[in-house]
């Protein structure tokens, strides 16, 4: 039988084994708890603060809120730039899956252009991801319904409601307030971006840009809290924006509207300036457009019609226009002559031309039977040109340049706004230097004349009345009264008044600059001033000049006939005056292109612009009919009565 054996267990082996792996998974563990809170010390205390930063990051946001871009007022108070609520579909591409579905879903239920798609796609490609880009502004409240229906599939479009710019008056005052435009690359070039968090618009041209610092005023902050998704849950904090300063100009937009309402659809320009202070109380350039086309940018077809229109309406004439100022400057020759000794008493005889020493050319006079024997007070009431061949001969071109320079003439006048041109005022040196040959003296005949090379902007010819006027105290002409300052509180807007500087005192005797007014006072109410159809009737006394530049030159011998010449070959009229003379309100500067005579187009938009302003008379006003007084009527009757117990 074998013998069964019987194998017995080593408890103590196993004890000791079970212990051992007891005692490493307690090590183990151990270990993992010293990692843990190794890591632990690491992210809540060694780098607490780099985490929390990037925890708030993560759940807040720092949103830029735009101020509100500063309005822009008349003398009177009237609005002439304003900011009117539109709502914007904007699209933010970083949230967007699929582009071309959102703006298939978009266009179905939103009527988007494809040149509106090609601007929105062209501003993804040119701006960060994270910045939402403008499909379509001014949406219909319609539009606005349709779009907050479907809003929950439409995953990254979004309805804002912003600002936009807007001008009451249209065109009227296109050339003076100019317009905002949408920031393009080339504007970001030049500006602080930070100044423009959050701002679409900036001014592109005349008060809008000329003022752009103070219009925009100072860009906000908002710290708002985002879930996940980037939607908003609350604000936590905000610094709020300071509004832009309101401009409150010198020109009276009533009277500028009337003012190129008297030019009859005419190419030209109107200034009209209070000479003491240097207000500018109209700037009139007509042709015009409507600015409020340009605020979101004007298509290209519309542009390019303004641009090839041949009365070009986007040129500012009365800033940028630069035209020979015929025989207005007559008056400053005129005093040349006085301060150069020339007696105001010396007769020249006119035969209706004049001829240089050894030449036979001859320098016509306007009147071709010319005005016989004319004194310096004739020469100017009734603008005879021989004198002035006379006197400017007798001068010579360095006495005449540099006093017609002393008068603002072929220089910027300092206005305020922007990129305001130069003009021309000849010399001898500058003709050497410009086309490299000598002056001669026919040269200054027609400088005398205000002809030839000479060329000044309405602006100028504007500041010079204004100089005269003041009888010789220039002021630089200014298009902004004051600006109501914002503080950024709730204390009302701090008031700073821009006043135009007083600059340089004309070098010439006052009884010389009298003597000129009163010759300029005879052109318009002399029974023989060139003037004088204008003045009839005038309450108040004026003191003026008139101009007929040319523009075309006419052969020796040929006889100016405007029938044979093209209208833009005709001659510009002029006009220069300011009233009352004795305590002058208003100088005005007007100019009418290939309009022809001065005296017979230009003067008499003048005299309606000055009748409106110092007597509130409208010329173009319908005149009230006279009314039949039925006898038998109650009112005829009770008028009657009352007559008599008057």
């Amino acid at each position: 039988m074998a013998q069964e054996q019987i194998q017995l267990n080593d408890y103590l082996r196993e004890t000791n084994l079970i212990h051992a792996r007891l005692i490493a998974l307690g090590i183990f563990l151990a270990v993992l708890v010293l990692i843990l809170v190794a890591r632990l010390w690491y992210l809540q205390i060694y780098n607490f603060d780099r985490f929390e930063v990037l925890s708030k990051d993560n759940r807040v946001r720092l949103v830029p809120v735009p101020p509100v871009r500063g309005q822009i007022y008349d003398r009177e108070g009237r609005v002439l730039a304003e900011n009117v609520p539109v709502f914007t579909l904007e699209v933010a591409p970083d949230k967007v899956k699929d582009m071309d579905a959102l703006l298939n879903d978009l266009s179905k239920i939103i009527e988007v252009s494809p040149a509106q798609i090609n601007k929105f796609r062209s501003a993804v490609r040119a701006r960060p991801k994270f910045e939402a880009q403008v499909l379509k502004l001014n949406l219909s409240e319609a539009e606005v319904a349709r779009f907050m229906v479907n809003r929950h599939r439409l995953i990254g479009a979004q309805v804002e409601a912003k600002l936009q710019r807007h001008y009451p008056y249209g065109p009227e005052l296109v050339h003076v307030v100019g317009y905002v435009g949408r920031i393009n690359q080339r504007d970001l070039d030049n500006i602080d971006e930070r100044a423009y968090k959050g701002t679409d618009y900036i001014g592109k041209l005349g008060i809008e840009a000329e003022y752009e610092s103070h219009l925009l005023g100072e860009v906000g902050v908002e710290q708002v809290e985002t879930n996940a998704h980037g939607r908003l849950i609350r604000t936590l904090d905000r610094n709020s924006p300071v509004s832009g300063d309101d401009l409150y100009l010198n020109i009276d937009a009533e009277l500028q509207i009337k003012a190129r309402e008297y030019l009859d659809g005419k190419r030209g320009a109107v200034i009209a300036i209070e000479p003491a202070s240097g207000d500018v109380l109209a700037f009139v350039s007509n042709p015009v457009y409507d600015p409020n086309k340009f605020v979101n940018g004007i298509d290209h077809q519309s542009y390019n019609q303004l641009r090839d229109d041949i009365d070009r309406p986007l040129l500012n004439r009365g800033l940028s226009g630069r035209y020979a100022p015929g025989s207005t400057i007559k008056g400053l020759v005129s005093m040349v002559g006085l301060e150069n000794g020339w007696s105001p008493s010396h007769e020249v005889y006119c035969n209706g031309y004049f001829t240089l020493k050894g030449s036979s050319h001859r320098y016509r006079c306007w009147k071709r039977q010319g005005h016989g024997p004319v004194s310096m007070a004739e020469s100017i009431m009734q603008s005879c040109d021989v004198f002035y061949y006379q006197l400017a001969n007798t001068l010579g071109i360095d006495k005449i340049s540099p006093f017609l320079k002393s008068f603002g003439l072929g220089d910027r006048t300092g206005i305020d706004l922007p990129a305001e041109p130069t003009g021309l005022v000849p010399s001898r040196e500058w003709k050497r230097e410009r086309y490299g040959v000598a002056w001669y003296p026919g040269d200054s005949l027609n400088t005398g004349i205000g002809q030839g090379y000479m060329l000044v902007t309405p602006l100028q010819l504007g500041v010079m009345t204004a100089t005269l006027a003041n009888r010789g105290q220039r002021v630089e002409p200014r298009i902004v009264g004051h600006l109501a300052h914002a503080t950024g509180g709730p204390a009302p807007r701090e008031v700073r008044e821009i006043s135009g500087a007083k600059l340089s005192q004309v070098d010439a005797k006052s009884t010389h600059f009298e003597r000129i007014i009163d010759a300029m006072e005879a052109v318009v109410h002399h029974p023989r001033g060139t003037a004088r159809r204008a003045g009839e009737g005038a309450p108040y006394t004026m003191a003026g000049k008139t101009g007929t530049a040319q523009v075309v030159g006419i052969p020796q011998g040929a006889r100016y006939d405007e029938s044979k010449l093209s209208e833009f070959e005709k001659d510009h009229a002029l006009f220069v005056a300011f009233a009352p003379v004795d305590d002058p309100k208003i100088a005005i500067a007007v100019i009418v292109e290939n309009g022809g005579s001065g005296s017979g187009v230009a003067a008499p938009v003048a005299r309606k612009v000055m009748d409106y302003y110092l007597l509130g008379i409208d010329a173009n006003a319908p005149k009230p009919e006279p009314q039949e007084i039925d006898e038998a009527s109650p009112d005829a009757v009770s008028e009657g009565q009352s007559d008599v117990s008057g």
